[in-house]
């Protein structure tokens, strides 16, 4: 997403701050980020990575849907961060429960996901310092394939987190009604449960509508973990609170972590008319006057 962000703010002379501001790259805040992640995810249990996972499925359908043709808001391929983390976490816990060889496949499973973390890192710092002078040299084949697919990035992180959210909603369920020793405590769960998450569901998108700010996501935040920790202390663990504030912690922290990024997709959402394929708008400007002008002259 910050490889797509800084090449629409490159191809827009008005947004040159925004630009700078996602060049400026710090390897090992990123590394750290990676870390305290990684370190929350291990404590967290899969009951409330479950009900976040759920949560963040229904608030992204609400958002879906509430706007224009069903058109997926730039901002929620960053405020899913923590939630499609929990959704990994589910959807492996949930696979690899009781596999003969469940240690040896998680191994795999996060040496994977360390080479695909290199490998993003390494194109994320060469475009942001090569290309510019590549696509202007043409001699560069990454950025010259970026230069033409460029557009897709937004397909393409929509299609798997289609699937990865598919997949990690199917295991927080499931792992949610293990818990369940017969039908009327499921239900007795699942029934304030979905009342919880519809009024959290309104109440955000209500004021993300009249206050779309960088306050607004932290204020968000604190209210679904608030109202998912009272409905917790009334029908779940003592556990299960813990892991709501460990969760939070998660939260505030890939919110800061996403600022700047967050920032430039609020302005994106709030000009939606603008194009970012087509030239300038300078430029775009000028050409009704030269047209104007050899009408004149005729």
């Amino acid at each position: 997403m910050r490889i797509y962000l800084y090449i629409q703010c490159l191809n827009d002379p008005d947004r040159q701050k925004e630009k700078e501001a996602l060049r400026q790259q710090r390897p090992f805040l990123d590394r750290l980020h990676l870390m305290v992640l990684t370190a929350i995810f291990t404590m967290v249990g899969h009951r409330v990575a479950a009900l976040i996972v759920l949560e963040f499925s229904l608030r992204a359908v609400s958002t879906i849907l509430s706007l224009n043709k069903g058109a997926l808001s730039s901002q929620l391929y960053l405020l899913c961060q923590y939630s499609l983390g929990c959704g990994v976490s589910c959807s492996l816990g949930y696979l690899q429960e009781g596999a003969p060889h469940r240690t040896w496949n998680l191994l795999l499973a996060v040496g994977l996901a360390a080479l695909l973390t290199h490998y993003t890192w390494r194109l994320a710092w060469h475009v942001s310092t090569m290309y510019e002078l590549h696509c202007k040299e043409r001699y560069c084949g990454g950025c010259l394939f970026l230069l033409a697919t460029w557009h897709g990035i937004p397909r393409l992180l929509c299609n798997a987190l289609r699937v990865t959210f598919g997949v990690a909603d199917l295991a927080a369920v499931a792992l949610i009604n293990r818990d369940f020793l017969s039908t009327s405590e499921a239900i007795r769960f699942w029934t304030p449960l979905t009342i919880c998450y519809t009024l959290l569901v309104i109440y955000m998108q209500e004021e993300q509508h009249h206050n779309p700010n960088q306050q607004m996501a932290f204020q968000t935040a604190f209210v679904r973990m608030g109202g998912l920790l009272v409905l917790l202390m009334t029908v779940g663990q003592w556990r299960d609170i813990v892991n709501i504030l460990i969760s939070l912690v998660g939260e505030i922290w890939c919110l800061t972590r996403s600022g700047t990024m967050l920032e430039v997709c609020r302005k994106q959402d709030e000009s939606p008319s603008a194009s970012t394929s087509g030239p300038p708008q300078s430029q775009r400007q000028k050409r009704p006057s030269r047209s104007v002008a050899a009408e004149a002259k005729s």
